[in-house]
């Protein structure tokens, strides 16, 4: 295989071709209630071929190799129509390596049967909870080989095993719904999703508890985070602006995303970065064959570094950072996250909330929207903190307003780092691609809270 993808690359009139073959296969489990809406395995193989002339890409995407040469060929003659300048691509050594799956408990040795009893267990425990309207389940398990060839000489092989576990219980009475859910997340390890009976237990009774808590009064509080909820915040609201493309592409945001620029207190440290390892985002190369870095975005307060490809790298003058990223052979890579996380300070909980008056405790995620630099996120539950303690607990708040003024406003960093392994992020159509985001617990002072 190495010497056909390679010979196929070999004297092409173009600045750059890469081939890329992506082999998975996968199994999948949905549950709506007491329905079993999906359960099945698939998988898939396949290619495309990428190629780039006088800054101009092509991309053909296939599923058999039998007319490589035909698709090299057609990709380099989409580039030619469209390119009509020099191509900015930023020079690595290629490189020729192997790297196997991880894995503790291969989920694909587990039998499907299995898994859906599993999960069974958890959806009966939720539904058994007086007022649990209904439930939502996702389980999704997936190994994937991907092959990288290009045109400068590399030829890497990458095999991963990511596995994702969703689950929601919705609780309701006279009109009101409220929803608790728990989302995990690995590289390769099925023990992970397992012994969960206690956690569903608990997801049901805090969504009933909703459904009794009280509105909190709306307007600016100081707000902690916990570190789900911080790690959400980090990645949704910042990470995305620290992305190359979106940068080089917007003329407004590369006025505001100035390296050098201070965007926090000397104690704010964001970091992201593939090199970081045993989270979902890990790997050693990305999908140009760039080796994985630890990057830091804002080091010190100071806005640092942001987030490369090859081509983006090169446009803005800067090194690649390995984050060029694709969800499968039907896409070329872009400007992607990977490990994004705040890194830990040295105040305790304890010491974080023991001087806040009137606060609210902000944990857990339940969605939000980003606009540039503005943001908007519901937390999945809250509670006020009156008197440096954590009180009655309040329905879930909506927390919004400037993330480089927020960033600016947060006052004390907690030493207890967690990572949230579960979800996935989406871009441009490629979605959920694994990532992991965090953070230890953080304190905002001057939060906006909607509330009654």
């Amino acid at each position: 295989m190495k010497d056909r993808l390679l010979s196929a690359l070999r004297g092409q009139k173009a600045d750059y071709v890469e081939i890329r073959l992506d082999e998975s296969s996968s199994s999948r489990l949905v549950f709506r209630g007491e329905r079993l809406e999906e359960a099945g395995r698939s998988s898939s193989t396949g290619g495309n071929v990428r190629a780039l002339v006088r800054g101009g890409w092509g991309f053909v995407s296939f599923n058999s190799l039998e007319k490589l040469a035909d698709h090299v060929s057609l990709a380099i003659e989409q580039a030619r129509h469209v390119g009509k300048e020099e191509s900015q691509f930023s020079p690595i050594r290629p490189i020729v390596d192997s790297v196997e799956a991880e894995f503790k408990k291969n989920p694909l040795d587990i039998s499907l049967a299995t898994k859906k009893g599993i999960l069974d267990e958890y959806n009966h425990l939720m539904l058994g909870t007086p007022k649990i309207q209904t439930t939502s389940i996702s389980y999704a398990d997936t190994k994937k080989k991907v092959t990288l060839a290009t045109s400068e000489g590399a030829f890497i092989e990458q095999s991963r095993i990511d596995l994702n576990l969703r689950l929601s219980a919705i609780a309701s009475r006279d009109g009101d719904v409220q929803q608790v859910g728990l989302s995990i997340g690995s590289k390769g390890d099925f023990a992970t999703v397992e012994n969960l009976q206690a956690e569903s237990r608990d997801i049901a009774r805090r969504a009933v508890a909703l459904l009794s808590a009280p509105r909190v009064k709306g307007g600016p509080y100081t707000v902690v985070l916990d570190p789900i909820l911080a790690g959400v915040f980090v990645h949704e609201a910042f990470g995305h602006l620290s992305e190359a493309d979106h940068i080089y592409e917007n003329p407004q945001l590369r006025e505001v995303m100035v390296l050098g620029r201070k965007f926090g207190r000397k104690h704010l440290n964001i970091v992201d970065g593939a090199a970081v390892p045993g989270y979902r985002g890990s790997f050693k190369y990305d999908d140009e064959g760039t080796p994985s870095t630890k990057t830091y975005l804002i080091k010190e307060g100071i806005l640092n570094s942001r987030l490369h490809s090859r081509e983006t790298a090169a446009r803005m003058g800067e090194k690649p950072t390995g984050n060029a990223r694709a969800i499968n052979y039907t896409f070329p890579p872009i400007v992607r996250m990977t490990n994004t996380y705040i890194e830990p300070g040295t105040t305790s909980f304890k010491d974080m909330i023991c001087e806040i008056k009137e606060g609210v405790y902000a944990k857990e995620w339940y969605g939000g929207t980003t606009s540039l630099e503005m943001f908007t996120f519901s937390a999945g539950e809250a509670y006020m903190i009156r008197d440096g303690k954590i009180a009655e607990m309040v329905k879930p708040v909506v927390l919004s307003g400037n993330v480089f003024t927020t960033l600016d406003n947060i006052d004390a960093i907690g030493n207890d780092l967690d990572m949230n392994q579960g979800g996935g992020c989406g871009k441009a159509g490629q979605s959920p691609l694994p990532v992991s985001n965090g953070s230890p617990h953080i304190r905002m002072r001057n939060c906006l809270v909607g509330g009654k």
